[in-house]
């Protein structure tokens, strides 16, 4: 039975670690990087790889992503009403709502939810409370995803949040279907969503 080379396996469990790529995907990738890349494609690839880990870094207060040594495009934009904070699961779902052009507040990026075996210190919760302590937040937005982590996480925020009794704390109205991923929304789906949000109780 034939099997493919080393190398060309070896790359194949390397791209598997690419979320939404199983092993048939990571093949057709191994083999057209072998197929379709010259040398310096090769490098050209190897470059941007270390670069993406070398120049960029995170927000150290809203955890969006941005040029290492460089001002986050969202928190020193002077434009922005710094009064309503909207929490988000990952940096996508900033990119959907940025994407609308009807946003105009700050944003604070869990990096992921609560999940059975994932503690709240792993989804920036403490981080959170600290930065609304020392934020003039009027308007709390859950932007958590339709899903049973996002659901449990935004409950658990709810719960922390009512010692906050001067911010109004609300929740995406959603239009969104269960168990979809802000994301893949549509813009106008995500819009009346936003628009549409209510007052948790």
């Amino acid at each position: 039975m034939y099997k493919y080379p080393k190398a060309i396996n070896d790359l194949t469990e390397s791209l598997k670690a690419l979320p939404g790529v199983g092993k048939k995907t990571a093949q057709r990738y191994a083999l057209a990087i072998m197929n379709n890349f010259n040398n310096n494609d090769i490098e050209e690839l190897i470059h941007n790889l270390h670069e993406v880990k070398d120049s960029v870094t995170t927000c150290p207060f809203c955890g969006i992503y941005m040029d290492t040594g460089s001002k986050c495009p969202i928190c020193d934009d002077l434009t922005r009403d710094k009064t309503k904070l909207f929490i988000t699961d990952t940096v996508l779902d900033v990119i959907a709502l940025e994407n609308l052009n009807k946003y105009d507040g700050l944003y604070f990026v869990l990096n992921g939810n609560i999940i059975y075996n994932r503690d709240v210190v792993s989804v920036n919760i403490d981080k959170l409370l600290q930065y609304i302590k020392v934020n003039e937040i009027k308007e709390i937005i859950l932007g958590n995803n339709a899903t049973i982590e996002g659901e449990t996480t935004a409950l658990y925020l709810k719960e922390l949040l009512k010692d906050y009794q001067n911010i109004k704390v609300t929740r995406l109205a959603y239009g969104l279907p269960v168990g979809q991923d802000l994301e893949f929304a549509d813009e106008l789906t995500l819009l009346r969503a936003l628009e549409g949000r209510n007052q948790v109780k």
